[in-house]
C-alpha cells in the first residue's frame, strides 16, 4: 500500500508542482505584458500632455499678444514673451518623445512648421504695434494668416493625440489579457489578501487614533493661537486708540502754542505796524509798504486761526457741533469750490464723540477734494432716540470699496476712532455714482431734570 501510496504522492506534488510553475509563469507573462503596456500608455499619456501643453501655451502666447496689440502696455506682453521661449522645448521634448516613431515624427514636422509660421506672425505684429506702425499690425491682424496657421496646428495635434489615444487603447487592451490571466491566480492570493486586509484594518485603526490624537493636539494649539491673536489683537486696538488720544492731546497742545505765542507775536508785530504808520503817515511810499506788511501780517493771522482750528477746533468746545459742522463745510465750499449742502439736527453727545464725528466729517470731505473729483456734497446729522447717525455724501466718480489698500490709513483712522468709541462706519460707493461715508453712534442720555 506505501509502494501505491508512493506514485499517489509523486503525482500529487508533481500536479501541484506544475500547478505552482504554471501559476508563476501565468504571473511572470503578466507581469511583463502588463509593464509593456504600462510603458505604453505613460509615453502616451506623456504626448498628450505635452502636446495639450503646446497648444495652452500658443494659446496664451496669442493672447498675450493680442492684449499687446489692443492696450499697447508692456505688462501684457509678458505672457507672450514667456510663452514663445517655451514653444522651442516642448517641440524639443515631443521630438525625443517621437524618436523612434518615424510616422508620427513626420507629422510633428508639419506642425513645427506650422508652429514656426503662427510664431512669425504673432512676432511680426507685436514688432510692428511697438514701433508705431498702427495701420501694419492692423492689417496683419484682419489677415487669415494667423487663424489659418492655428487651425493647420489644431488639425496636426489633434492628429497626434488620436495616435497617442490609439497607443493608449492598445495598452489598456494589453492589461485587460494581462489581467484575464491574472484572475488564475486570484484563488491563490486570496488567502494573503485576507490576511493583509486584517492588518490593514488593524493598521487603520491605528492611524485613525493616532490621527485624532493629532487633531486634539492640533485643536488645543490652534485655541492657544487664537487666544493669542484675540489677545494681540486688542492691544493693538489699545495702543492705537491710545496713540490716537495722544495725537489728539498733542494737537490740542500745539493749538495753544500757536494760539498763545505766535498769536502775541503776530498781534504785537501788527501794533508796532500801527504805530509806525501812523509817524510815517507824511512818506506815501513807506504807508504803502507798512500798508502790505500788515495785510500779510492778517493773511499769517488768519493762517494761524485757520492751522488752529484744524489742530482743535475751539468752535468745537465754544460754539457746538452744529456750529462747528456748519463752520467745516462753509471751509470747505470756500476753499474747493463744491457745493456744499446741510441738514443737521441737535443732538447729545460728550465732548469725545462730538470729535468723533467732526474727524469722520472732516476727513471725508478732505478724500472728497482730493479724490471725488465731485461738485456737491451733503453733510447730514440725524438724531434717534438711542443712537446718532452722521452721513457724509459726494456725486463724485466713486471707487470699488472691496479694493481699498490696507495701507490706506485715512479710511482705516476714521474706522478705528468710530469703533472706538463703540459705533459702526460704513462705506457705500460704486464706480461714477459717488460715495456715502455714515457713521452710527451710540447718543448720550440727557440729563433729567432735578
Amino acid at each position: 500500500m506505501r509502494w501505491l501510496a508512493f506514485p499517489k504522492m509523486a503525482l500529487g506534488l508533481t500536479l501541484a508542482t506544475l500547478a505552482a510553475l504554471a501559476l508563476v509563469g501565468i504571473n511572470e507573462v503578466g507581469f511583463r505584458q502588463s509593464n509593456r503596456a504600462l510603458a505604453e500608455i505613460g509615453a502616451a499619456q506623456q504626448v498628450r500632455l505635452v502636446l495639450n501643453g503646446l497648444m495652452q501655451t500658443i494659446l496664451d502666447a496669442e493672447t498675450g499678444q493680442r492684449g499687446y496689440l489692443l492696450t499697447g502696455e508692456e505688462r501684457y506682453r509678458e505672457p507672450y514673451d514667456v510663452s514663445a521661449k517655451q514653444i522651442d522645448g516642448q517641440l524639443a521634448m515631443l521630438g525625443t518623445l517621437y524618436a523612434d516613431h518615424p510616422a508620427e515624427l513626420a507629422r510633428l514636422t508639419l506642425l513645427a512648421n506650422h508652429v514656426a509660421r503662427k510664431q512669425a506672425e504673432m512676432d511680426m505684429s507685436v514688432r510692428l504695434r511697438k514701433s508705431g506702425a498702427e495701420d501694419a499690425w492692423k492689417f496683419v491682424m484682419t489677415t487669415d494668416v494667423g487663424r489659418e496657421e492655428m487651425n493647420a496646428i489644431r488639425t496636426q495635434a489633434d492628429q497626434l493625440v488620436a495616435v497617442s489615444n490609439e497607443a493608449l487603447f492598445k495598452g489598456q487592451a494589453q492589461i485587460a489579457e494581462a489581467l484575464k490571466l491574472a484572475r488564475i491566480g486570484i484563488a491563490v492570493v486570496a488567502l494573503a489578501a485576507l490576511v493583509a486586509f486584517y492588518l490593514y484594518l488593524r493598521q487603520s485603526h491605528a492611524l485613525q487614533s493616532a490621527g485624532k490624537r493629532q487633531q486634539e493636539a492640533l485643536q488645543r494649539e490652534r485655541n492657544v493661537l487664537e487666544d493669542e491673536v484675540r489677545d494681540r489683537t486688542a492691544m493693538l486696538a489699545e495702543l492705537a486708540t491710545h496713540l490716537q488720544d495722544v495725537r489728539e492731546n498733542e494737537r490740542g497742545y500745539l493749538a495753544r502754542e500757536l494760539h498763545d505765542e505766535l498769536g502775541s507775536l503776530l498781534t504785537a508785530a501788527k501794533l508796532d505796524v500801527a504805530r509806525l504808520k501812523s509817524k510815517l503817515a507824511d512818506s506815501a511810499d513807506a504807508a504803502q509798504r507798512l500798508q502790505h506788511l500788515t495785510d500779510l501780517l492778517n493773511s499769517g493771522i488768519a493762517l494761524k486761526r485757520r492751522i488752529i482750528e484744524d489742530l482743535r477746533p475751539s468752535s468745537l468746545s465754544n460754539l457746538g457741533l452744529i456750529a462747528s459742522l456748519e463752520i467745516l463745510g462753509r471751509e470747505f465750499a470756500d476753499r474747493s469750490g463744491i457745493r456744499v449742502e446741510m441738514a443737521l439736527e441737535p443732538v447729545v453727545l460728550d465732548e469725545g464723540l462730538q470729535l468723533t464725528i467732526y474727524r469722520m466729517v472732516q476727513e471725508s470731505l478732505t478724500n472728497i477734494g482730493k479724490y471725488a473729483e465731485a461738485n456737491e456734497a451733503t453733510i447730514v446729522l440725524k438724531n434717534y432716540e438711542n443712537h446718532v447717525i452722521a452721513e457724509v455724501r459726494d456725486n463724485g466718480k466713486g471707487f470699488d470699496p472691496r479694493k481699498i489698500r490696507p495701507a490706506t490709513h485715512g479710511l482705516a483712522g476714521m474706522r478705528h476712532r468710530v469703533e472706538a468709541a463703540h459705533g459702526k462706519l460704513s462705506i457705500t460707493s460704486t464706480d461714477g455714482q459717488g460715495t456715502l461715508v455714515s457713521a452710527m453712534l451710540p447718543a448720550t442720555k440727557a440729563p433729567s431734570p432735578d
